[in-house]
Formats: C-alpha cells, sequence, structure tokens
C-alpha cells in the first residue's frame, strides 16, 4: 500500500520532513526541493526521500503515492508521483 502524501494539505504536510527535518520542501520532478536546505552551504537542496514524523520511518519518493486537491500529484512530464 502507497503512503499518501496530500502536497495541498498544510496540517497533513506538516508531519512530513525533508531529510535534514525540515518542513519547507515541495515536490518536483522525480525527486523533492528544500527551501532551507538550499540556503545551506555545501547541502543540496535536492532530494528523494521525505521523513514521516508520525510514524518515525523514512520513504523514498517512488514509495509515496503523492496527491492535491485537485487529485493525483502529476509532473511536467505527466507521470503521476506514485508507485
Amino acid at each position: 500500500m502507497a503512503n499518501v502524501v496530500n502536497v495541498d494539505d498544510k496540517t497533513h504536510r506538516w508531519r512530513w520532513t525533508c531529510p535534514a527535518g525540515h518542513r519547507s520542501w515541495e515536490p518536483t520532478n522525480h525527486h523533492f526541493w528544500c527551501k532551507q536546505c538550499s540556503r545551506i552551504p555545501d547541502l543540496d537542496g535536492s532530494f528523494d526521500e521525505l521523513h514521516d514524523k508520525q510514524r518515525g520511518e523514512t520513504f523514498k519518493r517512488d514509495e509515496l503515492k503523492l496527491v492535491t486537491d485537485a487529485g493525483a500529484y502529476v509532473d511536467v512530464y505527466g507521470k503521476e508521483g506514485r508507485p
């Protein structure tokens, strides 16, 4: 079963963080990007997994189902954000 991340629901998003523990992440094509990480010298703002603070587990991008209020998250290539 896929782990669902509603990228439009601010309350639901709060439980998910980047690997460094920031909540300022955004989904992009095939990976994630963190605003706070990108401001730190020698730290890459791009990453491919999110940490679920509620469950204490980390999941790779392809293990997550990304949804929006309008339905499945679709990147610019037309691929849905799900396994």
